[in-house]
């Protein structure tokens, strides 16, 4: 396996068992979805399903489900069947832009939480807004993407989303509407990744830009920032921003106490 397929891999997993660990506990059913399951024979889906078969407990009393889609799912839903997942797993064929919206509402996807990962990377162009919009069925609903290199695309219907380029020039989206899975997703992301490194320079000059252009802004707004518009993560910017502030270059409101979300800063 490649060293891009493991960082890939490890994402996938470590953010399926963290939304599935949430997810299990507080509603009584949640689908997992997983596109473009046959472009690597089923291997990614697989330990997908290996993950979520590990959490017997929290299943227990629950519906857990998982859909794979992909264009011909005949070996790959062969490699699926053969785990013994203690749920179902429903592979369908026909290709994810064309079938994934129906399956979704075939699985019962509608108005229960909902990951989707769509590892489109080995495709000539990302999915279509149509497509990544389908996952919106869920509530809540989470997308993980993974685009060829250069791809610029915003998932419609989610209020928050962040990208990030892989050593290759593969482009990994992720999107929410929480902001806390937002940070959870940013810490996963540099656990799966070892090689990425923290460059708090980069990150002052964001902070300042953003400043800048926009004026002053709270604690709050400026962690929300660092996580949908760069790499980084919440904690990252708390230290830098501790850091501007300690060394004068920029002002805080009020100007002591602790560094909490409604604190403002400015230049």
């Amino acid at each position: 396996m490649s060293v891009i397929s493991t960082v890939k891999r490890e994402l996938l997993t470590r953010h399926l068992r963290t939304w599935a660990e949430g997810a299990l506990r507080r509603a009584r059913r949640v689908t997992y979805v997983h596109g473009y399951a046959d472009d690597d024979g089923g291997a990614a889906a697989e330990a997908a399903v290996r993950v979520l078969a590990e959490l017997p407990d929290l299943a227990r009393g629950r519906e857990l489900s998982m859909v794979a889609v992909g264009r011909d799912m005949a070996e790959a839903g062969k490699r699926l069947a053969a785990v013994r997942a203690g749920f179902p797993v429903l592979p369908i064929g026909g290709g994810t832009g064309e079938r994934l919206a129906v399956a979704l509402t075939a699985a019962g996807a509608s108005r229960v939480p909902l990951l989707g990962y769509l590892d489109a990377s080995a495709a000539s162009e990302p999915p279509t807004p149509a497509t990544a919009g389908a996952l919106t069925i869920g509530r809540p609903a989470e997308a993980l993407l993974v685009l060829p290199p250069g791809t610029t695309f915003l998932p419609p219907g989610f209020p928050l989303v962040t990208s990030a380029e892989l050593a290759n020039g593969e482009v990994v989206v992720f999107a929410t509407s929480s902001g806390k899975s937002l940070e959870a997703f940013k810490e996963t992301l540099w656990a799966a990744d070892p090689d990425r490194r923290v460059d708090d320079e980069a990150l002052r000059r964001d902070l300042l830009a953003r400043l800048e252009e926009e004026g002053a802004a709270t604690v709050t707004a400026l962690r929300t920032f660092v996580l949908t518009e760069t790499v980084y993560r919440a904690a990252d910017a708390t230290r830098v921003l501790y850091a501007l502030i300690d060394e004068g270059t920029v002002t805080r409101a009020p100007a002591h106490g602790r560094l909490g979300g409604d604190v403002t800063i400015g230049l």
